[in-house]
């Protein structure tokens, strides 16, 4: 594999950032994050292994360090440098393992934590600064909201679900220089785990796992639908399985697995509804995809035409009389005529994709 490295240039806020790539655009990336008085050179070595291996590896230049330029108000602060990774982040046509060091490990558990997770498919912290009081008390915080694969090298422990621990030097200032050798093996085999090469394939008879994986590579909204059991009481759950059919006869449809404990009660009604959430009704899904006794108890809801239960404040509401009831596999589809419609033009959608809640990027 020919190897050839290619410049990266971008310009937020004012600054001019300058990195440098090398590998195959196409193989998974990964974006570097030196130290404080440092530069992307200091990954010369990790730079050269990882693109070896089959990464496209991207080692950037903090604002006012290497041939970055300094915006012209003066020295960057750590908000300044999370604009910027956060603007490099989203200019790229993948999400990549972001790697930081010192201040650069400051920086990406920052842009990560705090509004940036679906801009990455991992993390990995190197010889973290401890920093000041106001600022332990930042990362802690950002740490607590980071869901994605996170290795932890020779820094400080945080709150961080599931990450895993390494210490490969005694003390030393910098492991990647340091131990090279040793950091570069921890470093690929996690991104092994995080975002593995080998594209996965799944073919009729092996793991299910690898066909729902695959079915959640397709981005969806988020709804929960509702209806009225036979005793009169609103039952509902939460469900991404939700398409439009036909506009003439106004048609939807939904999936419904054949476990839920509801099912009966939407086999039974004449009507239900489908209530699409929006950014600020995660709580909600969550609610109706858990077992609470009273799911409605803290959901305001009202009834339309149908008597189905239309949660208030949603991003839309479809009130249906059932049109259709087909058994497929392990769901069942249900399929309605639409009768009334109300929406909120000025939210964005709550999104589900690959098992975790995401929200609209707009570039």
């Amino acid at each position: 594999m020919t190897i050839a490295p290619r410049g990266y240039d971008a310009v937020p806020a004012g600054a001019s950032l300058v990195a440098v790539a090398l590998g195959d655009a196409d193989a998974p990336a990964v974006l570097m994050l030196h130290g404080e008085g440092q530069s992307r050179a200091m990954w010369a070595e990790a730079v050269t292994a990882l693109a070896e291996a089959g990464r496209y590896v991207i080692a950037l230049d903090l604002r006012g360090h290497g041939e970055s330029r300094a915006a012209s108000e003066g020295a960057a602060d750590l908000d300044a440098h999370v604009a910027d990774v956060r603007g490099v982040l989203e200019t790229l046509g993948s999400r990549p393992v972001v790697v930081g060091s010192g201040l650069g490990a400051q920086v990406a558990l920052a842009t990560l934590g705090e509004g940036g997770e679906h801009l990455a498919t991992g993390l990995v912290l190197l010889d973290e600064d401890e920093g000041d009081a106001p600022m332990r008390t930042r990362l802690d915080a950002a740490a607590t909201r980071i869901k994605v694969p996170t290795l932890v090298i020779d820094g400080p422990c945080h709150d961080i679900a599931g990450a895993r621990k390494a210490a490969i030097s005694e003390g030393g200032p910098l492991v990647a220089a340091d131990r090279a050798d040793a950091f570069n093996a921890l470093l690929l085999e996690f991104l092994e785990q995080a975002a593995p090469r080998a594209v996965p394939e799944y073919r009729a008879g092996s793991d299910p796992r690898t066909l729902r994986d695959a079915l959640g590579c397709f981005g969806t909204g988020v709804t929960v639908v509702t209806t009225i059991d036979v005793e009169g009481k609103p039952v509902g759950l939460t469900a991404n399985s939700f398409t439009a059919v036909s506009l003439d006869p106004p048609l939807l449809l939904v999936c419904l697995a054949n476990t839920v404990q509801s099912l009966p009660a939407f086999a039974a009604a004449k009507g239900f509804a489908v209530n699409v959430l929006h950014t600020g009704q995660q709580t909600v899904s969550g609610r109706f995809a858990s077992r609470h006794e009273d799911r409605f108890a803290a959901t305001p809801w009202e009834t339309w035409d149908t008597g189905a239960p239309i949660i208030e404040h949603s991003l839309a509401s479809f009130d249906c009389t059932k049109f259709a009831w087909h058994e497929a596999g392990d769901h069942v589809i249900l399929v309605g005529h639409v009768q009334r419609v109300r929406f909120e033009p000025r939210r964005d959608p709550l999104l589900y994709f690959r098992g975790r809640y995401r929200r609209l990027h707009f570039s």
